[in-house]
């Protein structure tokens, strides 16, 4: 700084009386908007529901706070997650009531709309927060938005009492109100009854104009023509443009008429009553709607997120933290594009700063995309802190920085008479001393607008200050001197856009590591300079420029080869992953497969083996009473027990058994071998052996040692010298039935109409079509019964599932009449 302070250009900024803004806030609204930050508010804005979520949008700020960072990012994840999962969730119609509220606690009297709205609000926040508290375990920060919302029960029941849908006063909104509208009902008919009689008498009805009732001045008049004025008495209350036309109230129904304008008067009075107790409701429960409505306008602010997010097919990003005495956090953007600009067209850009590198020197042509570059690093950064996710690949990570600084665009400023150099000095300066490890400082074209030596001087004296302060920057510039200040200072790295000398074109690709091309030889002689020229200008330039830029071209092509190679490497690895991931989703099928097969034959075996335990147990019973019989026979002194129920002749049986089982266990025996055929060489349509299938099956074809056999309905290739040739099976012979020539008898129609007939009479009309519609070869038929009571389509269908000629049956489609069709398949013949 002290070399800065020296600097003529710092002496000519004191002199010229420009002051620093001393006590400026870390995230400077004039930054922000540098960044075009408000830009991506108001269109955030355009995705609320409701004017409290808007104004919520416009006035976001990034916070400095990891945690408040994280937690905003979280409630924007949780929304996006709530609006795939649940689409209908919104703030449901919610209002900004809040001036109404104000007017409320004023005792401004609310009309019916207005407390429509705040009952509507209400709601909305009752239903949502009913939502979200359900779906807690879920979406636990929006939840806990939702939990302050307070619904007031009892004003949004009495103010549905009150008025109806339409924004009227309901008669139950009060006795008085009703006997009131009682009485102006009766009043109205009395006074239309007796109106009508005037304008329907024969007496007066050739008087008036037209035999109608209308109003004037809140009366019911009828209208006189004027020439017969006086025949009908009463008080003229107007007349038409023409004077053709009195409309006249007759005076015999003058009472008649102030009755009902009292009753109205009255009941007028009675409804400002019953606003005026509403609006001191909504006064007493002033404070819990405001809290309701702010709630509400937090909630629709992070469905705003979840929806812009999506439109941006944006990411989370990881927020990292400055800590005490730890290494810095890494800044990595990959995939990054600037949000304002369109999402078919604009290129990603990788970025990444590792904990040792502090500064990024951006070098290349104009229009390349330098000055995009820095725009989408500091917005992306000040999206991230204001809650909102960033069009970014998802292993993205940035720092929370606690301050955002930029330079960026002509800052010349007529009204000062300052130069575009010490416009950008005095904003420079205005925040150079408050920069710190935690800053974030973007510098479009750095020393440009003066003398080239001094500003390459005084450019490479800012960014060693901001080094030595460890802040994180980001400069754009054209000066040849920062590509080798920054190759030869740790700490800081080369970057470039690229610029395609082919088509004269930028490509707005970033990269890192390697300083950017001027290209002005290549430029010029696209564009038609004489080669001559050309040449020459190579001679003035010095030998070690132009073994630099060579230098620089080898590089860049180089490493364009190595980034093809590894991008072919990378897809050579995905479809490693591709087919690895087969395999192990056939592994996993076979092991399934393989379980279940030995599942079914535990479950074989242990029937069977509780089988042999019911006969061991039967077994057991016969011997012990075999031995019963010999006991008890050897009291009575009998020499032998009876031979059928000796105990060796149950041993035997016991023998047999297990035998029989172990026969029923062992294994398949082996189909015999095939009898010996003559062999001859394979030929396409042979029949022949497959020995590893243990089948035969057809040669369709031969191919270099190899046959494509048809095996049942399956194909299979195998070596040709493996198969043996059989001879081809005879045809069975198939004794033809007897054919009886048949005339084909005449179609009664694929449709047969039932409507309008009972059951009794529709039975036999169906046999009769069935029998028809088989004798003449239909395959099907359109049975028309209609739906009504579902009687006759019942009956019908019984009749159906029954009969001999009928294959199935089924309802008919929407388009062929539902469930008042029943389409018939006949059986064939």
């Amino acid at each position: 700084m002290a070399v800065l302070k020296e600097s003529p250009w710092y002496k000519q900024i004191l002199e010229e009386g420009l002051q620093f803004p001393g006590g400026q806030p870390p995230m400077n609204p004039k930054h922000r908007t540098t960044l075009e930050l408000p830009k991506i508010l108001e269109r955030l804005a355009g995705h609320c529901a409701f004017s409290a979520g808007k104004a919520l949008a416009r006035s976001l700020t990034p916070s400095t706070d990891p945690e408040e960072v994280r937690y905003r990012l979280a409630v924007t994840r949780e929304a996006r997650t709530l609006l795939r999962t649940h689409p209908g969730t919104s703030i449901g119609g919610a209002r900004d009531v809040r001036p109404l509220l104000e007017q409320a606690r004023r005792e401004a009297t609310l009309l019916p709309g207005e407390l429509l709205d705040v009952r509507q609000t209400l709601v909305a926040g009752r239903t949502l927060r009913r939502t979200l508290t359900r779906l807690e375990a879920d979406f636990p920060r929006l939840a806990g938005i939702a939990r302050r919302i307070e619904p007031v029960p009892g004003l949004i029941a009495e103010i549905g009492r009150c008025i109806n849908d339409d924004g009227e006063v309901r008669d139950e909104a009060s006795p008085a109100l009703a006997q009131a509208r009682r009485t102006v009902r009766l009043a109205h008919r009395r006074l239309q009854e007796k109106l009508q009689r005037i304008v329907t008498s024969p007496q007066t009805a050739r008087f008036l104009q037209e035999p109608i009732i209308t109003q004037r001045a809140g009366r019911y008049v009828i209208p006189l023509r004027a020439e017969f004025k006086g025949r009908i008495p009463g008080i003229v209350h107007d007349q038409s443009a023409s004077g053709a036309t009195l409309f006249i109230e007759p005076l015999s129904v003058v009472e008649l008429n102030n009755r009902w304008r009292e009753a109205r008067l009255t009941e007028e009075r009675e409804v400002q009553r019953v606003l005026a107790r509403l609006t001191a409701q909504v006064a007493e429960e002033a404070e819990a709607i405001r809290r309701t409505v702010e709630a509400l306008a937090e909630l629709d602010l992070a469905f705003a997120k979840a929806a812009y997010a999506d439109l941006l097919e944006a990411e989370e990003p990881r927020m990292l933290a400055f800590g005490e005495g730890k290494r810095r956090p890494v800044l990595r953007l990959r995939q990054a594009r600037h949000p304002l600009l369109d999402p078919q067209t604009v290129v990603p850009i990788d970025l990444e700063l590792d904990e040792e590198t502090f500064i990024v020197v951006i070098t290349g042509p104009n229009t390349g995309g330098k000055t995009v570059t820095l725009k989408t690093v500091g917005l992306l950064a000040l999206m991230a802190q204001c809650g909102l996710h960033i069009p970014a690949a998802q292993e993205s990570a940035l720092p929370v920085f606690r301050a955002i600084y930029a330079d960026i665009g002509d800052e010349q400023s007529i009204e000062q008479s300052l130069s575009t150099f010490s416009a950008h000095m005095t904003n420079i300066l205005s925040f150079l001393e408050r920069a710190d490890d935690r800053s974030l400082v973007l510098l479009d074209e750095l020393g440009a607008g003066t003398d080239p030596a001094e500003g390459s001087a005084l450019a490479r004296a800012l960014l060693d200050y901001l080094r030595a302060r460890r802040v994180t920057t980001l400069v754009a510039t054209h000066y040849p001197e920062l590509k080798v200040y920054a190759h030869a200072t740790p700490g800081v790295v080369n970057a470039s856009v690229e610029f395609d000398p082919e088509t004269l074109a930028p490509t707005y690709r970033l990269r890192l590591g390697l300083p950017g091309r001027s290209n002005a030889f290549a430029i010029a002689a696209r564009l038609g300079a004489p080669p001559e020229v050309i040449a020459q200008a190579r001679q003035m330039m010095a030998e070690t420029d132009l073994r630099a830029e060579e230098m620089l071209a080898e590089i860049a092509r180089a490493r364009r080869e190595a980034e093809e190679a590894r991008r072919e490497a990378q897809m050579a690895q995905a479809d490693l992953q591709a087919q690895a991931e087969a395999l192990r989703q056939r592994l996993a099928a076979i092991n399934e497969e393989r379980r279940r097969v030995l599942n079914e034959a535990r479950q074989q075996a242990q029937a069977e083996l509780e089988h042999l335990r019911e006969e061991v147990a039967r077994l057991r019973r016969r011997l012990r009473q075999v031995e019963q019989v010999l006991r008890f026979r050897s009291l009575e002194g009998a020499e032998q027990p009876i031979a059928e129920e000796s105990p060796a002749a149950v041993l035997q049986e016991v023998e047999a058994h297990l035998e029989a089982l172990e026969r029923a266990a062992g294994p398949e025996p082996a189909p015999p071998p095939p009898a010996p055929y003559p062999q001859r060489p394979i030929r396409p349509g042979d029949t022949v052996w497959v020995p590893t299938l243990q089948t035969t099956g057809q040669v369709m074809a031969l191919e270099d040692g190899e046959a494509e056999v048809q095996v049942g309905r399956m194909r299979v290739r195998a070596r040709a010298d493996t198969l043996q040739w059989r001879p081809p099976e005879p045809a069975p012979e198939v004794e033809e039935p007897p054919r009886l020539a048949r005339t084909p008898a005449p179609s009664p129609g694929v449709e047969l109409d039932l409507r309008g007939l009972t059951v009794e009479e529709a039975l036999p009309r169906l046999d009769r079509y069935l029998d028809a519609a088989a004798l003449a070869g239909l395959p099907w038929g359109r049975i028309i019964h209609g739906k009504g009571t579902g009687r006759l389509r019942r009956a019908v269908r019984r009749m159906l599932a029954d009969h001999p000629l009928v294959q199935r049956y089924e309802p008919g489609r929407e388009n062929e009449g539902g469930d008042g069709v029943t389409i018939v398949h006949l059986a064939s013949s």
